[in-house]
């Protein structure tokens, strides 16, 4: 099998390129660093890409794997900021600010959007099905918000759901063999998580690696004719 995987830096992407080497998968990791210990143990099933993320990055990669006439089975989009130096959820109307809501709308919608963009004209030519999947978040979710709060986090989730579900309908149009997963991850034991995982209780806190194990068997469960899922990690809907 052929990974692309997307934002490999992340915590719930190192665990999934960690447990798809082990069955013996080939995968193409895109990170801002090039390098990594992994690649001595891996040898040539791992190829790690370096990108900053703007557009013409994103075209840059999207231009050499196209060349190279790679036919993925999976892509797996792990970009997404919750906090950061100058970030931080909002917990009240008041604390909402511009800077803060173009910063993670770029990040956790955009960014993911424009990988898709770029990629068609790749997946497009595939002759194998193809399961594309970004990690979304259930307080995306416009019906099952009853908390409040999270502005910029809560909206740039909605948004990349609805981006790609919008994608996903050209996509079935075009290209047929790809299908598109938002995926729920539950709170996963990661630098995203850390400043908030007081309140969770320890069997709520996922490690990565259960995580990822639960997102490969979804991947593997679904099929080029159904339409775009938005699923969490036990695999069942999530509320639009």
């Amino acid at each position: 099998m052929q990974q692309l995987v997307i934002g490999a830096g992340s915590a719930i992407a190192q665990a999934l390129i960690q447990q798809s080497l082990q069955q013996g998968d080939s995968i193409v990791a895109v990170s801002r660093q090039a390098s990594s210990r992994e690649e001595l143990s891996a040898g040539s099933r791992l190829r790690r890409l370096q990108s900053d993320y703007t557009e013409p990055s994103i075209d840059a990669v999207c231009a050499e794997l196209r060349e190279s006439g790679t036919a993925f089975d999976r892509v797996t989009i792990c970009n997404g900021i919750l906090h950061h130096e100058g970030v931080s959820p909002e917990k009240r109307l008041e604390n909402a600010a511009i800077d803060c809501f173009e910063t993670v709308m770029r990040i956790n919608a955009f960014v993911p959007l424009l990988w898709v963009k770029a990629l068609k004209p790749l997946l497009k030519v595939n002759k194998k099905p193809c399961v594309i999947t970004a990690l979304s978040a259930r307080v995306g979710s416009i019906g099952d918000n009853e908390r409040g709060g999270w502005y910029a986090y809560r909206a740039s989730k909605a948004a990349l759901n609805m981006l790609l579900k919008t994608a996903a309908l050209e996509y079935q149009r075009e290209a047929k063999l790809v299908q598109f997963l938002l995926f729920h991850p539950g709170t996963t034991d990661s630098p995203l998580s850390k400043p908030f995982q007081k309140n969770i209780s320890p069997e709520k806190l996922f490690a990565p690696r259960f995580v990822a194990s639960q997102l490969m068997r979804l991947q593997g469960e679904l099929t080029p004719d159904l339409p775009i899922q938005f699923l969490d990690w036990q695999g069942k809907q999530v509320e639009w």
